[in-house]
């Protein structure tokens, strides 16, 4: 019998709306598709666009990779400082959520 407060799912989704004041949904949305955030032109004309990936596609590896990478490997994600506990609940919330 679980006894929790809150389940793992809306841990994870409270966490997600809101991690540590900026939330992964305001980039992320769903989470479900990829899109372009933005598009930019460098010094010598060519264009860049800064993807955002579906959440759902990536390992549960890959995504702590990136959410506890340095500042410096990722200028766009913010450092959260994140437990490990914190991400597998967000993970646990991303994979099943509908």
């Amino acid at each position: 019998m679980d006894t929790s407060f809150i389940t793992k799912f809306e841990y994870g989704e409270m966490l997600y709306k809101n991690p540590r004041g900026i939330g992964c949904i305001k980039c992320h949305k769903s989470a479900k598709n990829s899109f372009t955030l933005s598009s930019y032109t460098d010094k010598k004309n060519i264009k860049h666009d800064i993807i955002i990936p579906a959440l759902d596609k990536i390992t549960f590896i890959k995504f702590k990779k990136i959410l506890t990478a340095k500042k410096n490997t990722s200028l766009i994600m913010p450092t959260y400082f994140l437990t490990n506990d914190e991400l597998k609940s967000i993970y646990f919330y991303i994979m099943n959520k509908k």
